[in-house]
């Protein structure tokens, strides 16, 4: 079973997220900020994180960096619905996978996931 951790600490977003990778199969655990994602990654191990950037207490751009060094296989996506943010990321782009804008489709957060995660073949990947 694929495990993904979501940080993300606007319910109705976590909540949409969370219910998208469950339909597709994901085991996903659920936290409101970056510090209590922490907390989760301590029961793990998980597959992928998916996090926004913009959050109280530990924002995504913190827990990634966190989260690279000490789990450095971990895959990350991020989350935001801010340009001056996804700027911020764009920084990071060794350590992310990807940076998702909001609003997404549900389509477009599985898809996205899926690639991380190493499952979808990419267009490149069909071709040869």
């Amino acid at each position: 079973m694929v495990r993904i951790l979501i940080a993300e600490d606007d319910e109705s977003v976590r909540t949409f997220v969370t219910r998208a990778l469950e339909q597709r199969g994901f085991e996903v655990t659920a936290a409101n900020d970056g510090l209590q994602a922490l907390e989760c990654l301590k029961d793990g191990p998980f597959d992928l994180l998916i996090t926004d950037i913009v959050m109280p207490g530990l924002d995504g751009i913190g827990l990634a960096l966190k989260v690279t060094r000490d789990h450095p296989d971990l895959p990350v996506l991020l989350m935001t619905g801010y340009s001056a943010e996804r700027q911020r990321a764009h920084n990071l782009d060794e350590l992310i996978a990807e940076v998702l804008v909001k609003p997404f489709t549900l389509k477009q957060i599985c898809e996205a996931a899926e690639t991380a995660l190493g499952l979808r073949r990419t267009t490149d990947d069909a071709h040869r």
